[in-house]
This record gives structure tokens, C-alpha cells and sequence, in this order.
């Protein structure tokens, strides 16, 4: 079978960290790509769960507070509303 080059951009603190994953597996980046691209292709399907980082505590906090409706402003009917409200003195 023909070889052909791909080339693959990266942030060079990922590539270090993957060669060093790489080479703990026994094999080079190639072969790792090589075995994803196989795997996906075989299955047609990216052969891995593919989802969002975790929120940190903060984040996790406010969607908390907004699921029980703490800290939420009142529902306008009209961005002029909105702005009256925004403008009003306290």
C-alpha cells in the first residue's frame, strides 16, 4: 500500500506530552494516528466520547443558583423595558 504524509499542527506542550503517552504505549505518533484513523474509519464514527471540560466550582456554583432561580433578573417583554429598568435610579 502507498504511504503518504499528513501533517498535523499542535500546541508543542501537547506534542511533548503525547510522544511521551506514545512512547509509555510502545509505539510512535504515527502508529497512534495511524490506529485512530483505522478505528474511525472502520467503525465511521470517532472511536472515542468527545465532550465538554468539566466545569470548575465556580461555574458549577451558577448553574446551581440558575436551575433554583437564584440571582436571575425579572422577564421583560420589551428591550425598551429592559432599558427603563436598566436606567432606573435605585
Amino acid at each position: 500500500m502507498a504511504q503518504t504524509s499528513v501533517n498535523i499542527r499542535m500546541d508543542a506542550e501537547l506534542k511533548r506530552q503525547f510522544e511521551a503517552f506514545c512512547a509509555d504505549m510502545g509505539m510512535s505518533m504515527t502508529t497512534a494516528f495511524c490506529v485512530f484513523a483505522k478505528k474511525a474509519v472502520r467503525e465511521y464514527r470517532i472511536p472515542f466520547e468527545i465532550g465538554a471540560e468539566i466545569p470548575n466550582e465556580e461555574t458549577r456554583r451558577a448553574i446551581e443558583d440558575a436551575r433554583k432561580g437564584i440571582g436571575l433578573s425579572r422577564a421583560f417583554s420589551s428591550v425598551e423595558e429592559l432599558m427603563e429598568d436598566l436606567n432606573a435610579d435605585d
